[in-house]
């Protein structure tokens, strides 16, 4: 797909928005709830971060499996892995910087 991904980058574009904007707000309502509920964060931080996963490896065997290869759901989930990655290592930073919210963090 590395093809059609550079010679696309509006389309590319179009579908990383939302993923973008999902992971963050499933994150955030995860984590804050978290914090709302007093669990420790050695809870909260994991229990965010698996939340906001979208366990993309599922989707591209599942998109191949139904439309093949040269779908539009199967780059739709390669680009899902491509702002996935760096996304959840963004969080993960968020995660570590925030330990002090909660209470009884290490």
């Amino acid at each position: 797909k590395g093809e059609v991904i550079v010679s696309n980058p509006l389309t590319i574009l179009w579908i990383a928005i939302p993923l973008f904007i999902q992971t963050i707000l499933i994150f955030s309502l995860g984590y804050g709830l978290a914090r709302l509920l007093k669990l420790r964060y050695e809870d909260a931080a994991p229990a965010a971060m698996i939340g906001a996963s979208n366990h993309f490896e599922v989707a591209i065997a599942t998109s191949t499996m139904l439309f093949g290869l040269s779908s539009g759901a199967a780059l739709a989930t390669v680009v899902g892995v491509l702002i996935e990655v760096p996304l959840m290592l963004m969080l993960v930073k968020i995660c570590l910087g925030t330990q002090g919210w909660f209470s009884n963090a290490r």
